[in-house]
Formats: structure tokens, sequence, C-alpha cells
């Protein structure tokens, strides 16, 4: 039988603060610094041994990830700080922008 939603659980909050396949640094999505984010996502990603697909989805799925639990919560700053740093990700890792 699968599993239900407990009322007040936040599945959500306990993945960003306790992935499974990256250690991410404490407050790194509060940063006004896109290039920090991008370079602290880095560094978790390609130190981690227990990601199952290469460094940069793994950094990417992380960074959306935590976009897309905020939802319209997320301010247009911040969102605009977010969305510069999965750029400042791409380029990091040699990717080209979509």
């Amino acid at each position: 039988m699968p599993r239900r939603y407990k009322p007040g659980r936040k599945w959500t909050a306990k993945v960003t603060q306790d992935s499974d396949a990256l250690d991410i640094e404490v407050g790194i999505f509060n940063s006004d610094d896109p290039a920090r984010i991008a370079r602290s996502l880095k560094r978790s990603a390609e130190q981690s041994n227990r990601r199952k697909s290469s460094p940069f989805r793994s950094a990417m799925s992380m960074l959306t990830f935590y976009v897309n639990r905020a939802g319209r919560k997320l301010g247009a700053g911040r969102r605009r700080t977010l969305e510069a740093a999965k750029v400042r990700l791409r380029a990091a890792f040699g990717r080209k922008a979509d």
C-alpha cells in the first residue's frame, strides 16, 4: 500500500536539508550572489559519492527543485537570483544555455 502524506509534514524541506545525493552548504539558497550559489552546488555535486547521475544533473536538479518548491512564494528578486545561478551553473560545467 502506498505511503500517505501526513498533514503538517514538509517532505520537500527535508529533501533540501537532508539530501541523500548532495551535502549542501547550509543557507546557500538564501545567498544574493548567483556565482556563489553555483560554485557551492558544483562543489557539492563533484564531491558527492552518493549521487546517481552526473554532477551537473545533480546540482541543477537540486537548484530547480528548490525553485519549484518555493512556487509563488518566491519573490521576483529571489527568483532572478536563482535563475542567474542556473546560468552560472551551466557555465561552470561548460554547458550551453537552453
